[in-house]
């Protein structure tokens, strides 16, 4: 039976067809796609390249539904690329080392390397699954000794340009387990080791450094990135980058202490100074009578982390040492104290406290009754006193209590004050940055080694190239503790010094894995090239990465790394141009149904291979990219999803059963209606999948979609209109639904495969509308909503309004003072 549309239908019988069973289609067609090497990216100087990466995934065992919600939606984006004429390549990987596996190695009694293969054959069959154009033949694997070998190469390079370096470096050390551990393996508030619950502490070991700090300036440089602002901002704070003055200070017994302040502008109002409990000089500071005290205090701040030593609403603790310190700039004899809130890995770990003018600083004197003195007098203030002030004065202001300084207005303070610092001989201008030194080593076995030998002849030797790779010995034993299997292997470190040719042991630290994911998408350009990490010819055709998509939580670590490690291969002659990825989108993240975030936990995990099951891979794709903005992301919701399984099997209805309808006699206005709509559609799914809105996309076809059942009722089911909008709606599903979109293009006998089409073009006349609904206001309330001609001429829109029977009553017989036209929006009579 026809729908009523409420206009004459056509109600002839619709023929029967075959229900859609996407189990029958999907898996045959992913079958077909890798037989033909469809999605095989292949050098074609003939049209432009368009390489579109996403993240890839870590060998966790399973993808979940956050997976599919990052790379569903990012396949149709490429795929859309593909269909507008580029060259396409869109590869996949695995990120396969980590510490994961080695806590499977202790707990399940199983390799890591066991571990991570056999997860990777399990994700390797759930990507396929998606249906995505991934091209196979590019997969990359980090654990692959193929891929490390050319991670300790690229290690090499960076020691030998002097960017890579060893020193002395706190870790988080278990006393019991006698190891370092990760980040992720200090729990609770209480920060102990997540084995043996032993509370954790500081250690300094030897470890590698990569210099990324070289590259502070050129990380803020954001001209050639079409990257998102937040990102841009975490990268920007993430550097911190500030100017100001370096100013020495001296102990009483001589110690130079360095510090470095934005606001060298306070420095006649430093009444004590603050150490980090770690630096150098607590000890020697320390006088007897306050030894214990300094002691326990240190201990207890080994136990926390940079994070919470900074965070600004905790108390502020410190112990007075007992030393003191001359201010350079007065000659004042001030005391010296440690605080957590200082730190060494920021700055010089010495900073100097000027309570009248910095908030912490404040709040720590009056605590312990230390002297506020404000040297700084901002315009329009009452005159400040240090001993009634309720909080500090951070404006900035004419300098008072500033000795040969006092007075200078405030746009000259600090220009005067670090001229008067190098004039003098105490200081000079400087710039500092929040960002240290990226720390590479692990005390982790299942890691890229680090291609390093100490001899205690030559010292640190690096490997010679025609060594490499330096191979993970697979007889390893774990033990309870998770120290690492390396250093307990009774041959493996043992070698021989490549330069006296001496007896000699390899380096046990593996790499941050971090290294191996900053340059993957190169290693994807010739995944099983000999000669080098990468092929040139597919480095100087491929690179840069054009579009890459994954979440914003890599932010700070992964994407900065990634421009780093490019920068500095480019300054090798390495790599080319300023940047590795031009432009980046982020996903937002799926939540659980309960609109938690996902764990085992937490019971729940949503898993994709279930809603393959149930509804198939299209489907969950379509609701994917339907049921969210993709930026934003949301809860699970498992009743949606029905939404999208009505709209494809009414598709899988529509094409099929009007496949040979025969023409007839139409209306023609009926017909340019469906064209409209058409064409509306192809140019808004165009705009919106250039731009990530997939929702908008979805909702957009499904309207079409309705809009093709009202035209079939009315009888134009074998107009060669609707036979082009059959075929344009296939083309627009195929980058979202790629199976449904080729079984329908195949049965119509179409040209294989749906993949291989030009994306359709809409015709700006045919999307036109004929008419709109001009608003018109009186004095600029609403009074009346009219249909008018599209291409309505401001003197006719004037006329029109004025007859509105509505708009005459709401006049009153008066007459318009002035009468407001906005072209194909609105008119406005002013009375």
């Amino acid at each position: 039976m026809a729908e009523s549309t409420g206009e004459t239908e056509i109600t002839a019988e619709r023929p029967r067809v075959e229900r859609y069973d996407p189990a029958a289609i999907e898996s045959r067609w992913q079958a077909c796609w890798e037989a033909d090497e469809l999605y095989k990216a292949v050098i074609d100087r003939s049209r432009p390249k368009f390489y579109f990466l996403t993240m890839l995934p870590y060998t966790s065992g399973n993808l979940h539904i956050g997976h599919w919600y990052a790379m569903a939606p990012s396949d149709a984006r490429a795929r859309f690329k593909r269909m507008q004429g580029y060259n396409v390549m869109y590869p996949i990987g695995f990120d396969a080392f980590g510490l994961p596996a080695e806590n499977a190695a202790i707990q399940r009694n199983i390799h890591p390397k066991t571990w991570t293969y056999q997860n990777i054959e399990n994700m390797r069959r759930q990507l396929r699954s998606m249906g995505a154009m991934w091209d196979w033949s590019r997969e990359a694997i980090s654990a692959d000794p193929e891929y490390y070998r050319w991670t300790q190469w690229f290690f090499l390079k960076l020691h030998e340009h002097g960017l890579a370096y060893k020193k002395r470096s706190p870790v988080d050390w278990c006393p019991k387990c006698n190891t370092t551990l990760a980040r992720e393996q200090v729990v609770g508030e209480d920060r102990v080791c997540e084995r043996c619950k032993t509370p954790v502490i500081k250690k300094d070991l030897d470890q590698w450094f990569f210099r990324i700090t070289s590259y502070a300036d050129e990380l803020l440089d954001f001209s050639h990135l079409d990257w998102p602002e937040p990102v841009k901002l975490l990268q920007t704070n993430w550097v911190g980058r500030s100017e100001g003055a370096r100013v020495v200070f001296h102990t009483e017994g001589g110690d130079p202490m360095e510090i470095f302040t934005t606001r060298p502008d306070t420095l006649w109002g430093a009444t004590f100074m603050v150490l980090a409990p770690e630096h150098p000089l607590v000890e020697k500071l320390t006088t007897p009578e306050r030894s214990q005290a300094v002691r326990a205090y240190v201990q207890q701040t080994q136990r926390q982390t940079d994070i919470e030593r900074e965070a600004v609403d905790r108390e502020k603790t410190g112990v007075f040492t007992g030393g003191y310190a001359i201010n350079p700039v007065n000659g004042e004899r001030i005391p010296i104290w440690i605080a957590d809130y200082v730190l060494m890995s920021y700055g010089t770990g010495a900073i100097m406290a000027v309570p009248a003018h910095d908030q912490r600083d404040f709040e720590f004197a009056r605590k312990y009754g230390l002297e506020v003195r404000p040297v700084i007098q901002p315009e329009g203030m009452e005159p400040l006193d240090g001993g009634s002030m309720t909080e500090a004065v951070t404006e900035y202001g004419a300098m008072i209590n500033s000795g040969p300084l006092t007075g200078t207005p405030v746009d000259q303070a600090i220009e005067r004050t670090i001229a008067y610092l190098e004039e003098k001989g105490i200081g000079e201008r400087a710039v500092n940055y929040r960002l240290r030194d990226w720390l590479i080593s692990r005390q982790r076995y299942w890691g890229a080694p680090i291609p390093m030998i100490s001899c205690p002849e030559c010292g640190i030797v690096p490997v010679p190239e025609d060594q490499l790779p330096v191979e993970l010995p697979e007889d390893v034993e774990w033990r309870p503790t998770g120290e690492s299997p390396l250093k307990l292997h009774p041959t493996w470190k043992n070698t021989t010094c490549p330069r006296c040719g001496g007896p000699a042991e390899r380096e046990t630290d593996t790499m941050d894995t971090f290294m191996c994911s900053s340059w993957y998408h190169l290693r994807y350009l010739s995944p099983h090239y000999d000669k080098g990490p990468f092929d040139p010819e597919e480095y100087d055709y491929w690179m840069p990465v054009d579009t890459y998509t994954g979440g914003v939580e890599h932010a700070t670590m992964h994407l900065i790394y990634t421009r780093f490690f490019h920068k500095a291969c480019r300054d090798m002659g390495i790599t080319k141009g300023p940047e590795p990825m031009l432009q980046l989108r982020n996903q937002g993240q799926i939540l659980g149904p309960d609109g938690q975030r996902m764990s085992k936990s937490r019971g729940n995990v949503v898993d994709p291979d279930e809603q393959v099951k149930t509804y198939g891979a299209d489907t969950v794709r379509a609701y994917l990219m339907f049921g969210y903005r993709w930026s934003e992301g949301g809860p699970w919701n498992p009743d949606n999803i029905h939404g999208v399984v009505r709209w494809l099997n009414r598709v899988w209805a529509l094409v099929l059963e009007t496949a040979g309808a025969e023409p007839g006699p139409v209306d023609e206005k009926h017909v340019r209606a469906l064209q409209r709509k058409l064409h509306q559609t192809i140019r808004q799914a165009t705009h919106d999948l250039d731009n990530f809105e997939f929702n908008t996309v979805v909702a957009a076809l499904m309207e079409l979609t309705n809009a093709m059942s009202q035209a079939r009722a009315k009888g134009l089911a074998g107009h060669p209109a609707f036979k082009e909008a059959v075929q344009s709606l296939l083309l627009m599903m195929a980058p979202l639904t790629p199976h449904i979109a080729e079984e329908l293009w195949s049965r119509l006998g179409k040209p294989y495969s749906i993949h291989q089409q030009p994306w359709p073009e809409f015709n700006p006349e045919l999307a036109a509308e004929e008419e709109i609904t001009l608003v018109v206001q009186v004095n600029g309330k609403v009074r009346d909503r009219i249909r008018v001609p599209a291409d309505i001429s401001e003197e006719e829109a004037r006329a029109r309004a004025l007859a509105s029977q509505a708009v005459q009553r709401h006049m009153g017989g008066a007459e318009p003072r002035k009468i407001i036209v906005v072209r194909g929006r609105l008119v406005n009579i002013v009375i």
